[in-house]
């Protein structure tokens, strides 16, 4: 019953969000006149379908981890040269995609990812409008004795307004800014009777587990405030507060992964779908409103990963239209094979390192050696 609790609940979220960005890519090729052959929500066998009035056969397959939309005239690179050769009718060029413009051919690629953006702006503001967006102010209420706030010289009263020369306007920004960042040194500029103290303070690395149960390693301040409340606002004020809070998931995700190359941060953090898998039942549990969330951080994760410059993803596709662009041809068809099975390489590579990290973190390596 547990597994079904976990797996449910992940189904649905990976299939709506699939959904969203296959729609993206359908809505735009058809803007632009291309034929979509199929839109599948899944892989392998058909479990069932229906084909519209212009020839698009929708479709839900057996295996329902991702999903597809196959255009008419867009090929792996290996069999491109047919679409160049006297045998395609006028007729059908015009609703190829490989006889599109290179700005519409790119446009489509790019509509995936903008849709998962979208959909996860869309999603921010409406629990912004509806159930209000958390604040606390940036003021201390409890300090934890012994913590790094304490050891620091802060105290219950002090306001702050800045840490490492970013401002501070809600409390929740501090734990954004002090839970990656265990064991460094961070400059605090405080409020304190009316007065602009500086503090150093180097937040304590714990080891813990995170939601998933995936061990990790984070900077604790060791304060609290008790001032919490939800503040609605308009939908203009809603949709902007959304498009900054998917900014700035982006950017967070971005400098960790710079992190992880530069060997400043452990690759245990990557997490695959196992984990991914178990975060979406214990959102489930937590409510519609943490899943919501959730949802929305993974839709712009989703749309991030397949904008990343690696061949089979879609910013694999646009870093062949940038090369097309610049050269004024594109890559021959031997080097665009060869730089896409490059890519599915490194993709199933990733696949299976995040997927032994989520066994490993979850101790499911060593219960079953343990077994033996």
């Amino acid at each position: 019953m547990e597994i079904v609790k976990i797996i449910i609940p992940f189904l649905i979220i990976l299939t709506v969000l699939v959904f969203v960005h296959e729609m993206g890519h359908y809505l735009i090729a058809r803007k632009n006149g291309v034929k979509v052959e199929i839109f599948s929500i899944g892989f392998g066998s058909e479990l069932f379908g229906w084909t519209d009035k212009i020839g698009t056969r929708w479709k839900v397959c057996a295996i329902p981890l991702g999903g597809y939309v196959k255009m008419f005239g867009d090929a792996d690179p290996s069999s491109s040269r047919k679409f160049d050769s006297v045998e395609m009718s006028s007729d059908e060029k015009k609703v190829s995609f490989h006889h599109k413009r290179l700005g519409e051919r790119a446009a489509i690629v790019l509509a995936g990812p903008i849709a998962n953006f979208l959909f996860a702006i869309v999603l921010l503001a409406g629990l912004y409008s509806l159930v209000g967006q958390r604040y606390a102010p940036p003021i201390i209420d409890k300090i934890t004795m012994g913590s790094a706030a304490d050891l620091a010289g802060l105290m219950v009263g002090d306001e702050i307004i800045q840490v490492d020369n970013e401002d501070i306007e809600k409390f929740d920004q501090l734990q954004r800014i002090v839970r990656p960042n265990p064991g460094k040194s961070l400059e605090f500029l405080i409020r304190r009777d009316k007065k602009i103290i500086q503090k150093v303070v180097v937040p304590k690395a714990i080891v813990g587990n995170d939601i998933s149960g995936a061990k990790i390693v984070y900077g604790l301040l060791g304060v609290t405030s008790e001032q919490t409340v939800f503040i609605k606002h308009n939908i203009v004020k809603s949709t902007s507060l959304a498009v900054e809070e998917t900014w700035v998931i982006i950017s967070q995700t971005l400098t960790h992964i710079g992190e992880m190359i530069l060997g400043e941060r452990t690759t245990d953090e990557l997490g695959g779908p196992i984990r991914i898998a178990k975060l979406s039942g214990a959102v489930a549990d937590a409510g519609i409103v943490s899943s919501i969330w959730f949802m929305a951080v993974l839709s712009i994760n989703l749309g991030l990963i397949n904008l990343f410059p690696v061949p089979v993803l879609d910013g694999g596709h646009l870093f062949f239209y940038l090369i097309e662009f610049i050269r004024g041809k594109p890559l021959g068809a031997k080097a665009q094979e060869m730089a896409s099975y490059t890519g599915l390489f490194v993709v199933i590579a990733l696949m299976v390192f995040v997927t032994w990290n989520d066994l490993t973190q979850m101790n499911i390596i060593n219960f079953f050696t343990s077994i033996f």
